[in-house]
């Protein structure tokens, strides 16, 4: 019996294994800011730094980006998708 479809399972789980990675280590540097942000809020030494830390929080872990705009950068939508 022939396939209709192209059946890439190697490569869903690959590229699912990355994200995942991806996702993790994003998350971990996001944990750090958020522990170094508090540190700075304890310590007056770190005054200085508390609102660098702020603004690095609130320029990448605080942006929102719609959907549609992440799906047309990656080039979602230009390419026919195989299912």
């Amino acid at each position: 019996m022939n396939k209709p479809y192209h059946n890439d399972q190697a490569y869903i789980a690959e590229d699912f294994r990355f994200t995942d990675e991806h996702t993790s280590q994003t998350a971990r540097l996001a944990y750090f800011k958020i522990n170094s942000y508090k540190l700075s809020l304890i310590k007056a030494s770190f005054n200085t730094s508390r609102e660098d830390m702020s603004e690095i929080i609130k320029n990448t872990l605080l942006s929102y980006i719609e959907p549609a705009t992440v799906l047309s950068n990656i080039g979602f939508f230009d390419t026919e998708v195989d299912n």
